[in-house]
């Protein structure tokens, strides 16, 4: 057979097999097909539980809000990874060039150094999942696991002058994390994993005021849910009349709030304990990092209604509005 024609069959196969690999109009492709399969296989379960608890058994403190991002309005992950990858990535690069190696030896090992904070950050994140996200998690943590592994033997054999074995070394580490990587990136795009996931309330709920149910039926001190429109609030009324309402489903993982505990003026998420200010939705305490939308409330003939307060300035601080026995018409 021709040279010409070998080189066009491998083309060939080589362009069949990565369609095979990646979604068409018709199906989602050998890599998402297998990666959906990850989600739901029970093979890893037994290796959750007790991880996750040796996860919150960790000495963090306060620490572990720091770690999840709560400080940073969203999960602190994704940009600690950036120096691991990014040094392997330029390292790749100087290995490509004549006279670089002390600068990719170098960028090896900072990589290295950054990679323990990252994982850690990672970890904690992974112990507030849910179940198909915990068994992707794991998978991830796995290969950049393995990932370290090899950029650590590279980079021992770069000490020892081993400057083959070590590129092929990092090479390779640089192909475990992309595949790492791109499992992440699966977690977070594609199971939503550490995501605001009551961003869409404002963007769902009809301006204006809405009947939310009489004040006679609202429990003292107790969440309860109640709907504006078709968006479930969780709605406490206080001992002295006062009523707060909060989107229901946690900024975290869509918790139900109103299944959760009120205290100190906080409702608790009853999955992963989220604590959230009533008076303005702030997240007093994590693993949650983003804020809760708040409605105020107003008193209307015994009936209560609310309205989304959208100036983010005015929703994170206390609500003067507040529909409660001096306030028997509320803010107009």
């Amino acid at each position: 057979m021709p040279v010409s024609q070998n080189v066009r069959t491998a083309f060939s196969a080589a362009r069949s097999a990565v369609r095979s690999a990646l979604p068409d109009s018709e199906r989602p492709g050998r890599v998402l097909t297998a990666v959906e399969r990850l989600e739901s296989t029970p093979r890893l379960d037994a290796a959750l539980g007790p991880l996750r608890r040796a996860v919150h058994a960790l000495p963090l403190g306060g620490a572990r809000d720091a770690l999840h991002g709560r400080w940073l309005g969203h999960a602190v992950h994704p940009l600690m990874v950036q120096v691991p990858i990014g040094t392997w990535m330029s390292a790749a690069v100087l290995d490509l060039l004549p006279g670089q190696r002390r600068g990719a030896d170098v960028l090896v090992g900072v990589g290295l150094a950054a990679a323990a904070p990252a994982a850690l950050t990672g970890w904690v994140d992974w112990a507030e999942l849910r179940k198909p996200q915990m068994r992707v998690g794991l998978v991830h943590a796995a290969a950049n696991a393995a990932a370290v592994g090899l950029y650590s033997a590279s980079l021992a054999a770069r000490l020892r002058d081993r400057r083959a074995r070590g590129r092929l070394l990092g090479f390779a580490g640089l192909a475990v994390v992309s595949a790492g990587g791109a499992l992440g990136g699966h977690l977070a795009y594609r199971q939503a994993a550490a995501v605001n996931h009551a961003e869409q309330v404002p963007a769902v709920v009809e301006p204006g005021w809405h009947p939310i149910g009489d004040m006679a039926d609202l429990p003292v001190g107790e969440p309860v849910r109640r709907y504006v429109g078709e968006t479930p609030v969780v709605v406490v009324r206080e001992t002295g009349g006062r009523v707060h309402a909060l989107a229901d489903r946690c900024s975290h993982m869509a918790g139900p709030l109103s299944q959760g505990t009120v205290a100190d003026g906080c409702v608790r998420c009853p999955w992963h304990g989220s604590v959230f200010r009533l008076a303005d939705g702030w997240n007093v305490r994590g693993p949650a990092t983003s804020p809760q939308p708040v409605f105020e409330t107003r008193l209307v003939d015994g009936r209560v209604e609310a309205r989304l307060i959208q100036d983010p300035d005015r929703a994170h601080r206390p609500v003067a509005g507040s529909a409660g026995p001096a306030d028997p018409a509320g803010p107009a």
